[in-house]
C-alpha cells in the first residue's frame, strides 16, 4: 500500500470513527420504568409498550433508544428501593409509570404519593428530564379512597413541572378485545393502541430534552 493510499485509510477510519461518536452522542437514551403495564406481562419483547413507542419514534426519525425497566408487580415503594440503580448512567429521560399496583391493593395514598415524590427527587437530583404516566385507583376501592389517590399525579406534575400523560391505559381499559384474559393488563394490539395514543407526549418530551 502505497503512502497515500495509507493515510486515505487511515482517514476514512478516522472520519467513520467520529461520525459514530457523534451519533451516539446524539442519541437519546430513555427509560420505561414502571410495573407490569411498563414490563409486558406475558408479551414478547417487541411487544411491550417501551418497544412499541422506540419504534413509533424511530419511525418519525427520532435517534431514540427506550430501555425497558418495567417490573411485573412493583409498587411505587418498589420503584424506589430501586430507582438508583435500575435508571443507568447516561439516561436523559425517563417515563415514570407507577402506582397502579399500589390502588389495587389499597395501599396508602399519601405513602404512594410520597413514595412518587422521592423518586422524582431522585432522578431529579441526576438531572435525568421525567415524563409521568398516571393512573386511577380501580372503581371498587370506593369514592374515598379514588379521592385521595387519583389527584397524585396530577398534583406532583404541577409541583415539579413535568409532562403528564394522565391516564396509561386509555384506549385500552375495559376493551376486552385488546386485554389479556385477566381483564386487566394490555394484550400485543392493546399496547400498540398505547404508544400510538402516547406517542404525541413523547414527541414533546424528547423535543424538550434536545432543547
Amino acid at each position: 500500500m502505497t503512502f497515500k493510499a495509507l493515510a486515505g485509510a487511515i482517514f476514512a477510519t478516522a472520519s467513520l470513527f467520529l461520525m459514530t461518536q457523534k451519533a451516539n452522542a446524539e442519541m437519546i437514551n430513555l427509560v420505561g420504568f414502571g410495573d407490569s403495564l411498563m414490563a409486558g406481562y406475558e408479551l414478547a419483547a417487541e411487544e411491550s409498550f417501551p418497544a412499541r413507542l422506540e419504534t413509533l419514534l424511530r419511525d418519525k426519525g427520532y435517534d431514540v433508544a427506550i430501555t425497558n425497566a418495567g417490573v411485573s408487580g412493583d409498587t411505587t415503594a418498589d420503584g424506589l428501593a430501586r430507582v438508583d440503580w435500575s435508571i443507568p448512567d447516561g439516561t436523559q429521560g425517563v417515563i415514570l409509570e407507577l402506582g397502579a399496583n399500589d390502588a389495587l391493593r389499597g395501599l396508602s395514598p399519601k405513602e404512594s404519593r410520597d413514595n412518587l415524590d422521592a423518586i422524582i427527587l431522585r432522578l431529579k437530583a441526576r438531572k435525568i428530564a421525567i415524563l409521568l404516566v398516571g393512573i386511577p385507583a380501580p372503581p371498587n376501592m370506593g369514592s374515598d379512597y379514588e379521592k385521595q389517590f387519583n389527584p397524585i399525579f396530577k398534583d406532583l406534575a404541577t409541583k415539579y413541572d413535568l409532562p403528564l400523560y394522565p391516564f396509561f391505559l386509555d384506549g385500552v381499559a375495559m376493551q376486552a378485545a385488546v386485554q389479556l384474559k385477566d381483564g386487566m393488563h394490555p394484550n400485543g394490539d392493546g399496547t400498540k393502541i398505547m404508544a400510538e395514543k402516547f406517542l404525541p407526549t413523547a414527541e414533546a418530551f424528547v423535543k424538550m430534552i434536545k432543547m
